[in-house]
């Protein structure tokens, strides 16, 4: 595996997040949020996220950036509600 070679990271965000060696979820987060803003709005943000989880998930459970994808995919999985007026 080689940075950008997942269609969902093209610029390799996460892939590099994840091998900053000590890296910490606080540094984690902006690297998310740069990736999430990088997203096309014609794509799924949310099935990118699965498909991250399901690619680095399983070798780094206890990874910063597992748990920032983790509360991510909670986060954009919940219903939004309207506030009425």
């Amino acid at each position: 595996m080689q940075k950008g070679d997942l269609a969902c990271d093209p610029r390799g965000l996460i892939y590099e997040a994840y091998r900053i060696e000590g890296i910490e979820e606080v540094s984690c987060r902006p690297i998310f949020l740069d990736w999430a803003l990088g997203v096309p709005t014609s794509e799924d943000p949310v099935a990118h996220i699965k498909t991250m989880l399901a690619h680095y998930g399983p070798n780094w459970p206890d990874h910063p950036m597992t748990g920032i994808l983790r509360a991510g995919l909670d986060k954009m999985a919940a219903p939004r509600r309207r506030k009425r007026r």
